[in-house]
């Protein structure tokens, strides 16, 4: 009688994985781990809101739709961004479209501090990306393993998903 060999399917790995690996290889020091969680975010914030103070043609038809007032360059930016997570993981591209929300919040309520005689927007938001990009390559620096120009850009793209996996990993969550 012959037996039948056990065969363990192995799930390929997905695109995902290959950068989350690639990342957790290439950030290893725990200050820059800590400097990546607060200043990442803080970058994503600043450049989604410089991308929505652009000034955004108000045609006519979206004004009669009252439709003017929720479509800008950060509309086409939100859905850029969340159609790429969307495409490398459903689960964790919702957890980043929660995360627009609360920094869409933020940057409308940023817009009614400047009509009350405040700063402008564009220039807090520039602000605020300018000192995380400052804050992360100061981080990047801190590293053992030197990290390529590459590498890092792909952080950058990449990082914000790669943050929310932890939180999805310690909570037992499949993404």
């Amino acid at each position: 009688m012959k037996q039948k060999k056990k065969v363990q399917e192995v799930e390929p790995k997905r695109p995902v994985d290959t950068y989350f690996e690639e990342l957790d290889a290439n950030f290893q020091n725990p200050t820059n781990r800590m400097i990546q969680i607060i200043f990442l975010p803080l970058l994503f914030f600043g450049v989604m809101g410089c991308i929505w103070m652009i000034p955004f043609p108000q045609f006519e038809f979206l004004v009669k739709l009252n439709w003017h007032t929720f479509l800008n360059w950060g509309s086409f930016f939100i859905a850029i961004v969340i159609y790429f997570y969307l495409k490398l993981s459903a689960t964790l591209s919702y957890a980043i479209l929660f995360s627009i929300g609360a920094m869409s919040f933020f940057i409308v309520q940023l817009e009614y501090v400047q009509k009350n005689g405040g700063p402008a927007v564009i220039w807090v938001c520039l602000a605020i990306a300018l000192l995380a990009l400052v804050a992360l390559f100061l981080g990047k620096g801190m590293e053992k393993k030197a990290i390529t120009g590459k590498q890092f850009m792909q952080f950058l793209l990449i990082g914000p998903i790669w943050l929310w996996h932890f939180a999805f990993r310690k909570l037992n969550i499949r993404y």
